[in-house]
């Protein structure tokens, strides 16, 4: 029995691993609740310029699971998220100070999975690096 309990646990575990290498998660720090339908885009630096690579919307949990885009290698360098806040807030009937929410941050290699996760109210915001 206790042979079956932890083959069904090491399933289950290896359900929740997460296959792409970088996801995003908003907040509402007022509300306390996901941010559903934020338009985020992930852009990689090349030189002097950023290249846009993916954009999405958050789920109704807030989240974009898998956004790095799909079947391409994770590359180290410089990368930016930029959360739409404005836009978010104007669909919301609420007023903002920050339009949108950039925020650039390194991939190392040292992790197989980056998360960026954005705590928002109307006139301040807060990111670290997630798990």
């Amino acid at each position: 029995m206790k042979k079956i309990i932890f083959a069904l646990a090491a399933t289950s575990l290896s359900t929740f691993s997460c296959a792409n290498p970088l996801s995003v998660h908003v907040l509402n720090q007022e509300t306390g609740l996901p941010s559903a339908n934020v338009t985020v885009t992930l852009e990689a630096q090349q030189g002097e310029k950023w290249v846009k690579l993916n954009e999405a919307k958050t789920d109704s949990n807030g989240r974009i699971k898998e956004f790095y885009p799909k079947d391409t290698a994770l590359q180290k360098g410089v990368y930016k998220v930029t959360f739409k806040t404005g836009d978010w807030f104007k669909a919301n009937n609420q007023r903002t100070f920050f339009p949108e929410v950039p925020v650039v941050f390194v991939i190392d290699g040292a992790l197989e999975h980056y998360h960026i996760p954005l705590l928002l109210s109307s006139y301040g915001y807060s990111t670290y690096r997630g798990n």
